[in-house]
């Protein structure tokens, strides 16, 4: 498949950077009134967002397996609620909607945040592997569930997060749930699984902008310290268990084991990596553009000739988007498949 060569990803100017912060982000923005959605917004990338969201005065409603514990880490937020919800239970997915929806609130802006990278393979209920189905297809029938009240804002935003471990597999059409070829690491699952939150975004963005409904793939950065999974940093293709040595050969921690921040080399702290969700949620400058991978707080151009990634190099794979990932056509069959596995 190729894109369509009219594509979107052309960088738009923002005037904010790969250091901006998610407060810098919204400085000038006030979001009272607005209701917000954040899977996972309790920890890391996503708790800075809902600090940041709800600084800038929405109301937030966190979705988390334990909704108590979410709570703990939220003390002293204002605006904020918790609710239920397991991305690998369909059931549990169904309840957190029906219970939005009774609450006959719009939906302004919706973050599917949360996420896990990398490790042994694993299952659900349904056979399915378990990256695609938290990362992807979780989030997917929380999308399509909350459709009503997101049409009821009159002018709504999906943020899907995703990675630059996007570009290191398409969707593997013809054996999504790895009969085979799972690697001992996992990050084929996690390419296939990021590359789907974009295609996602594409393929919302094209179905639902009539509606007024706006869709965004967003790569955060290299953030250290996050509870992305617990096996891999997010971001970079990296184990648990690689040596100091490597890690400081990798330039990921300096002499005293610390982690190095250095924006323009994708390294952030969880303030910067929040600040792309956000611009994609929020800034008047998108207003009119729908359907595009994001870095940097800007829209990524596009890798029209990607290299292979290499795990243990010192260099940082690069995170800008590969043509596999906003490719129309592969983004409306992953739609179809995504309803028929949802289905099954």
């Amino acid at each position: 498949m190729t894109p369509n060569m009219t594509h979107r990803q052309h960088p738009i100017g923002s005037g904010f950077t790969a250091a901006s912060t998610a407060d810098e982000v919204l400085a000038d923005i006030d979001l009272s009134g607005i209701n917000v959605i954040i899977t996972g917004g309790h920890h890391g990338l996503g708790l800075e967002a809902t600090r940041a969201l709800s600084k800038a005065g929405a109301s937030v409603t966190v979705a988390s397996r334990n909704p108590n514990r979410a709570a703990a880490s939220l003390t002293g937020i204002e605006r904020v609620d918790t609710g239920g919800l397991d991305l690998l239970d369909p059931g549990s997915i169904d309840a957190f909607v029906a219970r939005y929806l009774d609450s006959g609130r719009p939906l302004h802006i919706l973050i599917n945040n949360a996420g896990i990278m990398g490790g042994p393979l694993v299952r659900n209920a349904r056979g399915y592997e378990s990256q695609f189905a938290t990362n992807h297809l979780g989030h997917f029938q929380l999308t399509l569930g909350l459709l009503p009240a997101l049409r009821a804002a009159n002018g709504a935003r999906v943020v899907n997060l995703t990675s630059g471990g996007h570009r290191l597999s398409d969707i593997r059409w013809d054996d999504p749930h790895f009969t085979s070829g799972y690697d001992p690491m996992g990050m084929l699952g996690y390419g296939q699984s990021k590359t789907a939150n974009v295609l996602f975004a594409v393929e919302l963005d094209r179905r639902w902008a009539a509606d007024r409904i706006r869709g965004y793939a967003v790569h955060p950065g290299i953030i250290h310290g996050t509870n992305l999974g617990p096996h891999i940093t997010e971001g970079a293709p990296r184990t648990a268990m690689l040596s100091d040595e490597q890690l400081r050969a990798m330039r990921l921690i300096d002499e005293s084991g610390q982690p190095i921040i250095d924006p323009d080399r994708e390294h952030k702290t969880p303030q910067q990596g929040a600040s792309t969700t956000v611009f994609a949620a929020t800034s008047p400058l998108l207003a009119d553009i729908g359907g595009v991978y994001l870095k940097d707080n800007d829209v990524s151009p596009l890798d029209e000739n990607p290299q292979p990634i290499t795990f243990g190099s010192e260099e940082v794979p690069p995170a800008t988007v590969v043509p596999h990932a906003i490719d129309p056509r592969s983004a409306q069959a992953l739609w179809k498949l995504s309803e028929e596995l949802l289905a099954a």
